[in-house]
C-alpha cells in the first residue's frame, strides 16, 4: 500500500464525498438488515397462528381471524418492499459519491501526469517509448481508479455491514453465527486466488492481442513490400501462428473463468446448509424459531457478496499498487532544464556559443565539440554539414531542449540558463527537421504558435512560406484537415506549412532545421527568396546539408563530426579553397548531373 499513499492528497481533497459516501453506505446497510427481521416476524406470525387458524375450520371466526392474520402479513410485505426501494435509492447515492469521487481523482491524476509529461525534457522521451507513456496515463490510471472507486466502496460496505450485522447475529445465536460464517473466509481466499489467475491470463491475452494488432498493422502498412517480394504466404503463416497463440491463451482464461461462479455458488450453498442444520437443531431444542433460520439465511446471503468482493478488491488493490508504482516512477522524474534566475524580457536576438560541447545523456554520443561562434541581432547564419555532423543539436541547444555539457550559450549577453523557459521559447520560431502536423485544419496548424488565431497573420505566413497557392487549391482551402501527422499533404507541402507555423508567430529568432530537405532546388529558391523579408530584422539560423540553402546567410559554418571546420561568408570560403569549397563543388556537380 506504500505506493498508494501518494493518492491520499486526493482523498483529502474529496473528503466530503468520502464522508457522505460512508453515511449512505451505513444507511443502505441498515435497509438490508431490517427486511431480514421483517421476514422473521412474518414467518413467526404464520407458524404461531397457523394452528389457531386450522382449529377454527369452516367457522365464522376463521374468516375474521384470516383477515387480521393476512393484514399483518401484508403490512410486513409492504415494509420489506419499502425498505428495498429505500436501499436502492441509498445505493444510488453511494455510487453518486464514492464512484464519482474516483472519477474526479482519475481526472485530476491524468491531468497531473500529462502536465508533468509536458515539463520533462526531450531526453526523457528518447529513453521511453510512446506506448509506455500512453499506458501509464490510461491503463495504469484506470487500474488506480478501480482501487479508489469499487475497492473503497465494497471495502466500506463490508466493514460497516460486519460491524452492524455480526453483533445482531451473535445476540440471536453465537453457535448459529459461527456455523453461518464458517465457509466465508474460504470463499474470499478462493476468489482471491482464482481472480489472480484470471488477471494474469488476461494480461497474457492483452500482450498476445497487442502483438497480433501490431503484426496486422505492419502487414497492411507494408503491403506493397510484401507483394513486391511475394511474401504473402509467409505473412499468412505468421498471422496464423500469432492467432493460434491468442486462441490458446483465450481458452486457458475461459477454463479458469468457468470455475469462478461454481466456486462461489458451492460455498454459498455450503454456508446455507450449515445454517439450516445448526438452526434446525436449535429449533428442536426450542431456543430458536423457524423465523430465525430464515433470518440467518438472509444474513448469510447479505454477507456472501461483500466477503466474495473482498477477494476481488484485494486483487484490485494489488494491481492498483503496481500501477501507482509505475506512475510514481515518472512523477518522481524531474526535469533538469530549469531556469536559474527566471528572467523574462524581450530579446534582441544576439546568440553566442562559448566553447560549447554536448554529449547526449542517453546514448553517450558526443554531438558537439568545443564550438564557438557569434550571431549579431538581425543577422543570419547557415550551419552546413552532413548527417551526424551536429547541425540539429545546435538547434536543440538554442531552444534549450538540452543543456550543454561544457561551455556556455548566451542570448543578449545573458546565459540561456537564466531565462524563463516559456518566455524564451515564445520568442523563437523553430521549423524542425522531422515535420509534425496535428490532425487538424491547415489554418489551426499554422496558427498553433499564436496566442489568438489571427487570420491575416496566418494568410501572410502561408504566402511567405510559398504554400498559399497550394492551400487555396484544396476544396476547403485553409479549412482542409491534414489527417494524422499531415498524411494528406506531400512532404514539401508539410514542410512549408511547418515554416508558415514558425513565421506566423513573428519570432525574434528563427531556426530552420533542414526545413527545405523535402523540396526541390527550384522550390527551395522560391521559398528562400520570399523569406528574405521575413529574415530581415530577425536572427535567423539556417541548418541544412545543402550549400544552396546558405546563400541568404551573412555567415556560414561548416560542421564535421561536431567540430567547426570552416567559417566565413560564401565568397570567402570559396576563395579559401577548403572543406566548404570541396563540398560546394560536389553538390553543384550532382545537381548538374540531375
Amino acid at each position: 500500500m506504500k505506493e498508494l499513499f501518494y493518492l491520499n492528497k486526493y482523498l483529502l481533497k474529496y473528503k466530503k464525498l468520502m464522508i457522505l459516501g460512508l453515511i449512505w453506505v451505513i444507511i443502505s446497510n441498515a435497509f438490508q438488515i431490517l427486511p431480514a427481521q421483517m421476514v422473521r416476524y412474518s414467518i413467526d406470525l404464520v407458524t404461531d397462528n397457523i394452528r389457531i387458524y386450522r382449529s377454527l375450520d369452516k367457522s365464522v371466526a376463521q374468516q375474521a381471524f384470516f383477515n387480521v392474520f393476512s393484514k399483518g402479513i401484508l403490512i410486513y410485505a409492504l415494509l420489506i418492499l419499502g425498505m428495498a426501494l429505500l436501499r436502492g435509492f441509498f445505493l444510488y447515492l453511494v455510487r453518486q459519491t464514492l464512484i464519482v469521487m474516483s472519477r474526479l481523482v482519475e481526472f485530476d491524476l491524468k491531468n497531473e501526469i500529462f502536465e508533468h509529461y509536458e515539463s520533462l525534457p526531450l531526453s526523457f522521451y528518447r529513453r521511453n517509448n510512446t506506448g509506455d507513456l500512453m499506458n501509464r496515463i490510461s491503463e495504469d490510471v484506470s487500474r488506480v481508479r478501480m482501487y479508489l472507486g469499487p475497492s473503497i466502496m465494497y471495502g466500506l460496505t463490508l466493514i460497516t455491514l460486519f460491524m452492524m450485522l455480526i453483533p445482531i447475529m451473535f445476540s440471536i445465536s453465537p453457535k448459529l453465527t459461527l456455523y453461518a460464517l464458517l465457509p466465508l473466509p474460504i470463499l474470499s481466499i478462493s476468489i482471491f486466488y482464482v481472480n489472480n489467475i484470471v488477471e494474469h491470463r488476461s494480461e497474457l491475452i492483452q500482450k498476445s492481442q497487442s502483438r497480433l494488432s501490431t503484426f496486422v498493422q505492419e502487414a497492411f502498412s507494408g503491403i506493397r513490400v510484401i507483394k513486391s517480394f511475394t511474401r504473402e504466404a509467409e505473412s499468412v503463416a505468421n498471422f496464423s501462428t500469432e492467432s493460434n497463440e491468442y486462441k490458446k491463451q483465450s481458452l486457458k482464461l475461459t477454463k479458469v473463468q468457468a470455475l469462478f461462479f461454481p466456486v462461489i455458488m458451492g460455498l454459498i450453498g455450503l454456508s446455507t446448509v450449515f445454517t439450516v442444520y445448526a438452526g434446525s437443531v436449535e429449533v428442536i431444542n426450542g431456543s430458536l424459531t423457524f423465523g430465525n433460520i430464515a433470518e440467518f439465511i438472509i444474513y448469510v446471503n447479505l454477507l456472501t457478496w461483500p466477503v466474495a468482493s473482498l477477494g476481488w478488491t484485494s486483487s484490485l488493490v494489488q494491481r492498483a499498487e503496481a500501477s501507482q508504482k509505475r506512475i510514481n516512477e515518472f512523477l518522481k522524474t524531474k526535469t533538469d532544464i530549469v531556469s536559474e534566475q527566471n528572467i523574462q524580457r524581450e530579446i534582441q536576438g544576439e546568440i553566442e556559443f562559448q566553447h560549447v560541447s554536448f554529449t547526449y545523456p542517453d546514448t553517450g554520443i558526443q554531438a558537439i565539440k568545443n564550438l564557438s561562434f557569434n550571431i549579431k541581432p538581425g543577422e543570419s547564419i547557415a550551419i552546413i554539414g552532413g548527417t551526424g555532423s551536429g547541425k540539429s543539436t545546435v538547434s536543440n541547444l538554442i531552444s534549450r531542449l538540452y543543456d550543454v555539457t561544457q561551455g556556455e550559450i548566451k542570448i543578449d549577453k545573458i546565459s540561456i540558463k537564466d531565462y524563463n523557459l516559456i518566455n524564451l521559447r515564445s520568442q523563437m520560431g523553430v521549423v524542425p527537421q522531422d515535420v509534425f502536423l496535428f490532425s487538424d485544419t491547415i489554418f489551426n496548424n499554422i496558427a498553433f504558435g499564436l496566442k489568438t488565431a489571427d487570420e491575416d497573420k496566418v494568410i501572410q505566413a502561408a504566402k511567405d512560406a510559398d504554400v498559399y497557392d497550394n492551400i487555396m487549391g484544396f476544396p476547403n482551402a485553409f479549412a482542409t484537415r491534414v489527417g494524422e501527422r499531415g498524411i494528406t499533404l506531400s512532404g514539401g507541402q508539410k514542410q512549408r506549412v511547418s515554416i508558415a507555423r514558425a513565421v506566423a508567430r513573428e519570432p525574434k529568432i528563427l531556426i530552420l532545421d533542414d526545413a527545405l530537405s523535402a523540396v526541390d532546388t527550384k522550390t527551395e529558391n522560391t521559398i528562400l527568396n520570399s523569406m528574405k523579408k521575413i529574415m530581415k530584422g530577425r536572427t535567423s539560423i539556417i541548418i541544412s546539408h545543402r550549400v544552396s540553402s546558405a546563400k541568404l546567410a551573412n555567415k556560414i559554418i561548416l560542421l564535421q563530426d561536431g567540430e567547426m571546420v570552416d567559417e566565413g561568408t560564401h565568397e570567402t570560403l570559396i576563395a579559401k579553397d577548403g572543406a566548404y569549397k570541396e563540398l560546394y563543388e560536389k553538390q553543384m556537380q550532382v545537381e548538374e548531373v540531375g
